[in-house]
């Protein structure tokens, strides 16, 4: 493992652990897109369809088991807890995000690496987690003003992926068959959606101001 991807595991791990933070401590998603967080939860659990079968290291599978749970226990308590959940903001998370699960399905039936079952949801999985964000950026341009802990939580979210990009290119140049082209195009896709968040968060930084997007 280089460090650009420890890089980008821990910061993917920071944004979850933000995300509970605020959970946990506010007792509130407000600002947090439930259908983004049920589309992760489709994400960790079609990609790791594996964990049962290949071992690959303790932290592979660690990393596995935290982000399947983690995502599971957060549309939970924007389900079914019974004071987190009062203060989901379902008049603006409207997005239609079974389409992105449509399209995504179709499109790696279509474009695969190789025709198994387990490739094909392993495809499925990095497609939809290059668009997953989207309801997530809708729903706070929707609200305008975005808390510092959600606004830290799309942030890293979004350097999580920058960092696994660095990742590829490393590995390009020192793998003599590194071949990950669906990932890699769908990183690229996935951080671009970020571009407009990270200049808003840069300037709310630069000028210690809150950060507000345009609606």
């Amino acid at each position: 493992m280089n460090a650009f991807r420890f890089a980008g595991d821990m910061t993917h791990l920071i944004s979850i652990l933000v995300l509970l933070l605020k959970i946990y401590v506010t007792k509130s998603c407000s600002g947090i897109s439930l259908k983004t967080q049920e589309l992760y939860a489709v994400v960790f659990v079609t990609r790791y369809l594996d964990l049962m079968t290949d071992f690959i290291s303790v932290y592979n599978t660690v990393m596995k088991v935290v982000f399947i749970s983690s995502s599971l226990a957060i549309v939970w308590c924007m389900r079914r807890h019974k004071v987190v959940r009062r203060s989901y903001d379902k008049e603006l998370d409207t997005f239609r995000h079974w389409l992105l699960v449509a399209g995504c399905a179709l499109l790696a039936l279509l474009v695969h690496e190789k025709f198994s079952f387990q490739e094909i949801c392993w495809a499925f999985s990095i497609y939809l987690e290059a668009v997953a964000i989207l309801p997530q950026l809708v729903l706070l341009q929707r609200s305008g003003n975005v808390d510092n802990l959600t606004g830290q939580y799309v942030f890293f979210l979004g350097a999580y992926r920058a960092f696994y990009i660095l990742n590829w290119i490393y590995r390009y140049y020192t793998e003599q068959h590194f071949t990950r082209w669906i990932s890699c195009i769908s990183g690229i896709v996935q951080t671009a959606l970020y571009a407009d968040f990270f200049y808003y968060y840069f300037i709310s930084w630069k000028s210690n101001s809150k950060l507000q997007l345009p609606a």
